[in-house]
């Protein structure tokens, strides 16, 4: 449609669209500069941080531009979720996928072509056959916009080859105006992006890539699937989160184990059945508290708002993939978190899969050097933010105060002497064993191994017993992280000398180690009671503050659950958890007043405004 104001003249047709669909006051960020550029007519590419907004940057210039818009996106789940969505605010939304049978997919033609959809969804595949360019070719189109653009790259964690067919569309219609949009891209990816999609004449809108409410927390592991249960079990309990394994087998052995110790977890990886897999991410979505446990099969897509935590029990491949996945949590604004646990087995295996890999030595190479940013990630003693940001080009403070290393400052030590001992008991015992039997070898432990190979006789034997095993594992993993020892990815994982150990070893450049967190229960009570008594941010468990509202946010969560029940569509795309904690803050007691509500579009104040007041009015009455 193109929007026409039924209400006062609006100075800024875009801002009314923006009250009235969606019920919002105000536009984040440049939301209202992409909105205005694009509907004037101009191509975009947008990068904005997952949960800014950016599906208000394609949705609304197809509300004021004349035609249909024309969305291209990866995933089925994600055009379903924001369908629904749109057509709970009044929009005019359909998608055409392998969902719907041959005569509901000439049906949305038929509606397309009568003029009215204001959006349609398709995926990349669906859009490239030419019977879906010839039916594009007879429509009215407001625009085209390409979700998730990072699929393009080449070089990104999240390839789909389908993606690269779409610059046929600067070709077959010079005059649509084209909107590229992603969460994920550094400046190799952006450039690719720009390439690939011949949006070479498009202006760039970056926005800032931090996610200010989500925590961030790496930690070492020490049985890890105890160390997800003590963070859920003190942190999130009965809140929905996903926890990303890099395996299937260790996917199910994890959903099971968290099951058997009282929590609501399912599994979701590629080797489950098609309906399986449908079965538990429809779960996911529409009931309360559900932890899904995958591997990076899932997520993509998923719209979900009020995702408490993302938890890797495994290292995952890259910083990109890291921001990608831990940005499916807080997308709603409230507080969230990222939890890691990372040991060196992780940095071993990682490796090894790069360098067996099939792949030509250029992308070996870049993988490399993104596992190598990764790594630095975990073992940095600086505000763990600023790195993460900086790897994008984004500048950050040097403190944020929301991630383990600020709020828990790391200790370092002079550690060269034990790196040199490290290094000099690798060079000793042949460059062929791994950690463990170099911290024995270390510590003057006589194992049968030791003994078999005759350590006990080399001049490394001992000395290194003024620190104890854990220590020395945390050196060699300090040590293989920062460069200064390599791993041999052809044998079992022995690590041997490289380069970067000669300098270290003549004592020529410093080396600091940082001191590992304790790793133990009372070190898990303290930080249980420490956590319990912070107030540089409200937690979401902490909701609702106000006394006597308990009921009221309990009726209208119910409310909420039952219409999504009755209309085959998750809570979240009734209303969002802020908007009901809005009206709880905000006690409304006129439909004008509930308007006023962060949220509440016409359509919404329309099908649900009488429910809400009579629950506000009980609660009220009740106090």
């Amino acid at each position: 449609m193109t929007f026409l104001s039924t209400s006062q003249p609006a100075t800024d047709p875009a801002m009314e669209v923006l009250r009235r669909y969606f019920g919002y006051e105000s536009f984040r960020g440049f939301q209202r500069e992409v909105i205005h550029h694009v509907a004037s007519g101009g191509d975009a590419v947008v990068l904005m941080p997952t949960g800014g907004g950016k599906s208000l940057c394609f949705q609304i210039p197809s509300l004021l531009r004349p035609g249909v818009g024309v969305v291209i996106s990866p995933l089925i789940a994600l055009m379903q979720d924001q369908v629904g969505a749109l057509r709970q605010n009044g929009i005019r939304a359909a998608f055409v996928n392998s969902t719907l049978s041959g005569q509901e997919v000439w049906q949305v033609v038929m509606q397309a072509k009568a003029g009215a959809l204001d959006l349609l969804y398709m995926a990349p595949e669906r859009l490239l056959m030419e019977s879906s360019l010839e039916m594009l070719a007879s429509l009215p189109l407001a625009l085209f916009a390409i979700d998730e653009a990072h699929c393009v790259s080449q070089w990104g964690h999240d390839f789909r080859p389908d993606y690269l067919g779409l610059s046929l569309l600067a070709d077959r219609f010079p005059a649509v105006p084209r909107i590229a949009l992603t969460a994920t891209a550094d400046a190799p990816t952006r450039n690719e992006i720009v390439q690939r999609l011949c949006l070479q004449q498009a202006r760039l809108f970056v926005s800032g890539f931090d996610r200010p409410n989500i925590r961030y927390r790496v930690t070492l592991k020490d049985n890890p699937r105890q160390q997800l249960k003590n963070f859920i079990e003190t942190e999130h309990s009965g809140a929905a989160g996903i926890v990303y394994c890099l395996s299937r087998a260790r996917v199910e052995e994890t959903a099971a184990w968290l099951v058997n110790h009282g929590l609501k977890a399912l599994p979701y990886h590629a080797g489950l059945e098609s309906e399986t897999r449908r079965r538990h991410q429809e779960r996911f979505l529409f009931e309360e508290g559900i932890i899904i446990v995958a591997t990076i099969a899932f997520g993509m897509g998923i719209d979900k708002p009020d995702v408490r935590f993302v938890a890797h029990l495994d290292l995952p491949k890259s910083l990109e993939a890291y921001y990608q996945e831990t940005g499916r949590a807080g997308r709603d604004g409230l507080a969230a978190d990222a939890f890691l646990t990372y040991g060196m087995e992780d940095v071993v295996l990682l490796r090894r899969l790069i360098e067996s890999s099939e792949a030509e030595e250029r992308f070996k190479r870049i993988e490399m050097r993104k596992l190598e940013a990764l790594l630095g990630y975990c073992e940095t003693t600086s505000c763990r933010r600023r790195v993460l940001l900086n790897a994008f080009g984004d500048e950050a403070a040097e403190r944020c105060d929301n991630c383990d290393t600020c709020l828990d400052p790391v200790q370092t030590w002079d550690g060269l002497i034990a790196a040199q001992k490290a290094l000099s008991c690798v060079y000793r015992t042949g460059q062929r064993f791994g950690a463990v039997h170099l911290v024995d070898v270390l510590t003057g432990k006589e194992t049968e191994r030791v003994l078999k190979f005759g350590h006990q006789r080399t001049s490394t034997f001992g000395i290194g017993q003024d620190l104890s095993m854990g220590q020395w594992r945390s050196v060699f993993r300090q040590l293989v992280a920062g460069g200064y020892l390599s791993v041999d990815m052809e044998g079992h994982g022995g690590l041997h000398l490289n380069e970067q150990s000669r300098p270290v070893l003549k004592g020529e450049i410093p080396i600091l180690f940082r001191h590992d967190p304790i790793q133990s229960s009372q070190r898990h009570k303290e930080r249980k009671v420490a956590r319990k008594t912070e107030t540089n941010r409200e937690r979401p468990t902490d909701f609702p503050p106000a006394p006597g509202t308990n009921h009221l946010w309990e009726a209208l969560r119910t409310m909420r659950l039952q219409l999504a029940k009755e209309q085959n569509v998750p809570p979240y795309v009734i209303f969002h958890d802020t908007t009901l904690r809005a009206i709880v803050a905000a006690m409304p007691a006129t439909l004008e007043a509930l308007a006023q509500i962060h949220g509440v579009g016409a359509s919404k104040l329309k099908n649900y405004g009488q429910q809400v007041l009579q629950l506000v009015a009980a609660n009220r009455a009740e106090r």
